[in-house]
């Protein structure tokens, strides 16, 4: 009852616990998505709490109610706002025997990241500024050469043994699709998933 009270207290001492309450959980979303908007305009290390609080519409000290450090409305950021799916890949992974390419461009179209364009230009950019980040980028990482590695073995099944080069395969088009939105941003240019596919599947012939 003290926190709702306290809440409360935003609105100049209202009574009403419930409107209090519930201004707490808009404000708490108002103040992560101003830092989404922020940290992936200008970058973590660039973005002031000030700036955070402004642009949510908040007092300062609310955020840190909230948030201690600036560091958590980072971390609150990649915990809840992005997620890593991971399935079953016999269930999930389509078999197309002979079709290599179609089995890898059908993958990039289920890429088990769920992030909005604005968090996954966070978890790229901010990757070195904490540890929670890295390792959900290891995580999404390991899933998609997961899943590209077994739809590549049910498309082809004669190159089973040939686990080095389909590992490498896997590897290649993980990172083409990871990293497809940082290129875009730098170079201005699109990579076409589709056509990534179609050169691995010819490489590995």
């Amino acid at each position: 009852m003290k926190e709702h009270l306290s809440a409360a207290r935003w609105y100049g001492g209202s009574p009403v616990v419930i409107v209090g309450f519930v201004y707490r959980q808009t404000a708490r979303t108002r103040i992560l998505d101003a830092a989404e908007e922020l940290f992936s305009g200008g970058g973590y290390d660039a973005t002031p709490t000030a700036r955070i609080a402004e642009l949510a519409g908040v007092p300062k000290g609310l955020l840190f109610h909230y948030f201690p450090r600036k560091i958590d409305v980072l971390i609150s950021l990649v915990d809840e706002r992005t997620l890593v799916t991971e399935h079953d890949v016999e269930e999930d992974a389509p078999a197309a025997p002979g079709d290599a390419a179609g089995a890898l461009s059908r993958l990039a179209r289920r890429m088990p990241l769920h992030a909005s364009p604005a968090m996954r230009r966070i978890l790229f950019r901010e990757a070195d500024t904490h540890g929670s980040i890295r390792d959900r980028l290891h995580r999404l990482n390991a899933e998609i050469i997961r899943r590209a590695r077994f739809a590549l073995e049910l498309a082809r099944p004669g190159g089973r043994g040939d686990a080095a080069r389909l590992e490498a395969a896997a590897a290649t088009f993980a990172a083409v699709l990871l990293y497809q939105e940082s290129l875009c941003q730098l170079t201005g240019h699109h990579i076409d998933p589709d056509a990534v596919a179609e050169l691995i599947a010819h490489a590995l012939g």
